[in-house]
């Protein structure tokens, strides 16, 4: 046994293998070349590929320094093959997915779920997403390759309810000194002059291809050809109740007898101290899950929870798609269609709102409107088949999260992969080992 395990005919056959069926799942069959390659490593040995090591030590052994190299190559180029098309860790960084996802736990995202997207920019330092180490305006990419989309077989589809990890659209323009802040609303609330001369304030503006953009995890809620709607916060998919979750919350204003509610009650129920809004002696606002607003109605001080509605009609400019045509705001929303791969609909004023975004940035075409007309790449129509499948976002913590409704549809695309479970959590406002959330430890994601 030993023998076959150490012959170099018994290893090129195991790595070809290996190496084969990985480009078939490309489906890049150019990459082929690369058995020669193998077959050289382990056959032939004509070329010295490990330049690194010494070709022929006198004594049969490397040096320690080249061991440790040799290590630290193996490991940089086996971590990255996994993480790119298998699986990622992935840090909860805000609250809009609180009760469900809690700031601080640390995920595995399933790149196979869906399939694993094949990199549109290549060339990029390891491990890092967009920023180089110890800056935070230093580019960890290079643009010289850009590749085209293309995603390579998985397990499934992008699911309603999934929760899923995806590239932010609003993320192809970023102000540098307000990274984490959707540009497009920096834009309607200072205006674009502002934002491209205000150095000072917004810094440089710069463009991020597609797989550079920040990483945000939401749940799905609509898949290609869904209708949605959002009636006083309750959502309605295809005209039925969406599919009740324990974590999901809204904001509630609490009114009580004059008793501040006990440290410890909030602390049970998980209330951060950044979600504790204090509107007088009396009045409280708090994100509460349908069991927390039970347990909260059981206190003797308690003397009313009310659920926070913005009644239809009260037009939020910054909601999506941002017209006045749609006077939409985060209770009273759509109803809507999720755009859908070959998928034709009718461009028009009232239209033209609602698509304009997935036309010239998703699918990379050249719109305009001339004399009430629309030219798509030159050519007048009133018409437009999509190219793509899209998917609606949101967090569980309805009042609290920038999602879909701000930002409209997720191209098929953007999509990164599934979460699949917590391998830790840490909470913030707690010191160790008391921050370690024992209970939330290897739990699936639901």
């Amino acid at each position: 046994m030993k023998e076959i395990l150490t012959n170099k005919w018994f290893k090129f056959i195991v790595v070809a293998l290996i190496y084969s069926s990985w480009v078939i799942w490309m489906e890049s069959y150019w990459w082929f070349i690369g058995l020669a390659v193998i077959f050289d490593m382990y056959v032939t040995k004509k070329v010295h590929w490990a330049f690194w090591k010494k070709k022929n030590p006198a004594n049969g052994k490397q040096t320690k320094v080249v061991e440790w190299v040799d290590a630290i190559i193996f490991a940089v180029i086996a971590a990255t093959f996994i993480r790119m098309f298998f699986i990622e860790a992935y840090t909860i960084p805000t609250s809009s997915m609180e009760k469900s996802m809690l700031v601080g736990d640390f995920l595995f995202v399933s790149k196979t779920s869906y399939g694993p997207k094949l990199p549109n920019t290549p060339l990029s330092f390891p491990f890092v997403h967009h920023t180089m180490p110890l800056s935070k305006t230093k580019k960890s990419y290079l643009e010289w390759i850009q590749n085209p989309y293309k995603r390579m077989a998985g397990f499934g589809d992008v699911e309603n309810n999934d929760v899923v990890v995806f590239n932010f659209p609003h993320g192809d323009t970023v102000a540098l000194n307000m990274p984490t802040q959707d540009y497009y609303q920096l834009v309607r609330s200072y205006g674009r002059d502002r934002i491209w001369n205000d150095k000072r304030t917004f810094g440089k503006i710069i463009s991020r291809p597609v797989d550079k953009r920040e990483n945000y995890i939401k749940r799905c809620i609509g898949t290609p050809g869904d209708v949605l709607e959002l009636k006083d916060g309750q959502l309605y998919v295809n005209g039925k109740t969406q599919e009740s979750f324990p974590g999901v919350q809204y904001d509630y204003i609490i009114t009580t007898n004059g008793t501040p509610i006990n440290k410890r009650t909030l602390e049970k129920i998980g209330i951060a101290k950044a979600d504790q809004q204090i509107y007088s002696d009396t009045q409280y606002l708090y994100p509460l899950t349908d069991e927390y607003v039970k347990e909260l109605e059981q206190l003797n001080n308690i003397t009313s929870i009310k659920r926070v509605n913005i009644p239809a009609g009260n037009w939020d400019r910054n909601i999506f798609p941002h017209d006045s045509q749609y006077p939409w705001n985060v209770d009273n929303f759509g109803p809507l269609t999720i755009p859908q791969k070959g998928v034709t609909v009718d461009l028009n004023a009232k239209t033209l709102p609602m698509y304009q975004r997935l036309i010239s940035i998703y699918e990379g075409h050249q719109l305009e409107v001339k004399d009430n007309t629309i030219y798509i790449d030159g050519v007048a129509t009133d018409s437009y088949t999509f190219e793509m499948d899209y998917y609606w976002m949101m967090g569980d913590n309805r009042h609290n999260s920038a999602d879909s409704r701000y930002w409209g549809f997720v191209p098929e695309d953007h999509v990164v992969g599934k979460a699949v479970f917590i391998w830790l959590s840490l909470d913030k406002e707690k010191g160790f080992p008391a921050n370690i959330r024992w209970n939330r430890l290897f739990n699936l994601v639901h």
